[in-house]
């Protein structure tokens, strides 16, 4: 189930805020400016799918989103467990950075952890099957993908170099949770 928790920078120990429903968890990201959406399944995907097959089922939607937005870009990542750069691709992503455009993803399959560090709080939005997120381009954040990672994403970019990070230098992602503790 897709889940905000909302902490103050100060107290990651305990949130003051916890929602479940899609719709609550939409309307409190958007007040930061962060887009969040459920899509429905347009087709199923099934284990071990291309690229090919995942941005097939999904045109409509990417067709969409890029034309209200500007994207130009979309790829397709796809990590499992097995994955050989799985501890080196957690810790690049467990840092907090930012994006000279929004960090655009759809989860298709699995789920994740994204951390949004918006002024004096920390938004924790565990984003699963069907979930659409959007980070604003400078907005701090990073993102757990779990020790045994388990999920397809589809991504969409502004810029065509794809994944572009820039470190905040910042340590306080070590504060707060780890998509292991969202079982």
């Amino acid at each position: 189930m897709s889940t905000l928790s909302v902490y103050q920078q100060s107290a990651p120990e305990l949130p003051y805020k916890v929602l479940t429903h899609a719709e609550d968890i939409t309307a409190t990201l958007a007040e930061v400016g962060v887009r969040f959406e459920r899509w429905p399944a347009s087709a199923a995907i099934v284990a071990g799918a291309s690229s090919v097959e995942v941005l097939a089922a999904y045109r409509p939607q990417i067709e969409q989103l890029m034309g209200e937005e500007g994207y130009i870009t979309v790829d397709v990542v796809s990590l499992t467990p097995e994955h050989p750069q799985r501890a080196e691709l957690r810790a690049k992503f467990l840092q907090e950075h930012t994006h000279g455009e929004n960090e655009v993803r759809f989860f298709v399959a699995g789920r994740g952890l994204f951390s949004l560090h918006l002024g004096e709080q920390v938004f924790e939005v565990l984003c699963e099957k069907n979930d659409l997120i959007s980070v604003p381009a400078g907005a701090r954040h990073w993102f757990d993908m779990g020790e045994k990672p388990n999920f397809v994403a589809i991504r969409l970019f502004n810029n065509p170099e794809g994944w572009v990070a820039h470190y905040s230098g910042d340590a306080i992602a070590e504060q707060f949770s780890r998509l292991e503790e969202w079982t």
